[in-house]
């Protein structure tokens, strides 16, 4: 009768040992092409939003729609309505009633798809991901001062008249929304909300002009800072003490306020 030999039990072994070798070297880099794919989905997102904002404003004399979220200026509706339930502790609202929010914004008109909304990077039940910055006719923070009176000088409310449009950020990829808008402070070297990170060690930003970016974060107290901020509510986080993250806050805040109200060290 003719023997036929199978794999011994040490053949098997190394076998998987081998694949098991070679799932750790590739999920890595799966890992990093799955997040690039989000990080595109997301400016292109970032993209349409900032378009739509352009296309509001065309419609209204260079007038560009309320930045802050959730809460009506007057006769100014909110881009979008309210979101979430506690901010503090990472809450959202019921997704029928973040649906029902967003579709009651100003936005909306313009950007008729809640996809458009959510970056893929977002949690179960997160409806809203994207922040307008707070220089963006949205909500000036108590306390961010130049000595002599608040930022209100500072906001924008007519794209016609806005320093250096390409410059200026309009929407961050925040995840994890603030209740107005993403402040910034322009009086002092201190971060207000958390940097964000997203997509890897940076976040997407719409502008003025309608293009998006990603940015990569240069420090790495910034990325730290970002990372723990996601976890919970931690306010005024980070004073920046290196080189690379007074860079990376004082991008942020040129691109918020464009004229700072203190001298950078």
């Amino acid at each position: 009768m003719d023997k036929k030999r199978g794999f011994t039990l040490v053949e098997l072994l190394v076998v998987i040992a081998i694949i098991a070798v070679l799932m750790a070297i590739l999920m890595p880099a799966l890992s990093r092409v799955r997040e690039q794919g989000k990080r595109v989905v997301c400016l292109n997102n970032m993209k349409q939003l900032a378009l739509s904002w352009i296309l509001y404003a065309d419609d209204y004399e260079g007038d560009i729609m309320n930045g802050d979220g959730g809460h009506d200026h007057g006769k100014e509706k909110a881009w979008v309505g309210k979101c979430w339930d506690n901010y503090q502790a990472g809450i959202s609202l019921a997704e029928d009633l973040q649906k029902a929010a967003i579709q009651s914004g100003a936005m909306w008109p313009y950007a008729g798809d809640l996809g458009l909304y959510k970056c893929p990077t977002g949690k179960r039940g997160e409806l809203l991901t994207y922040t307008v910055m707070d220089s963006m006719n949205a909500f000036p923070q108590p306390g961010n001062t130049r000595g002599r009176g608040d930022v209100a000088h500072l906001i924008v409310k007519n794209r016609n008249r806005m320093k250096s449009p390409p410059m200026r950020i309009v929407f961050i990829d925040e995840g994890w929304v603030t209740p107005d808008s993403f402040a910034v402070h322009s009086n002092q070297p201190k971060w207000w909300d958390n940097p964000t990170v997203r997509h890897g060690d940076g976040t997407c930003f719409g502008f003025a002009d309608g293009h998006s970016e990603w940015w990569k974060w240069k420090g790495l107290e910034t990325i730290l800072a970002g990372r723990k901020g996601d976890l919970k509510y931690i306010p005024n986080i980070l004073t920046p003490n290196t080189p690379e993250g007074k860079e990376d806050l004082l991008a942020i805040q040129k691109s918020c306020w464009w004229k700072l109200n203190y001298t950078p060290n």
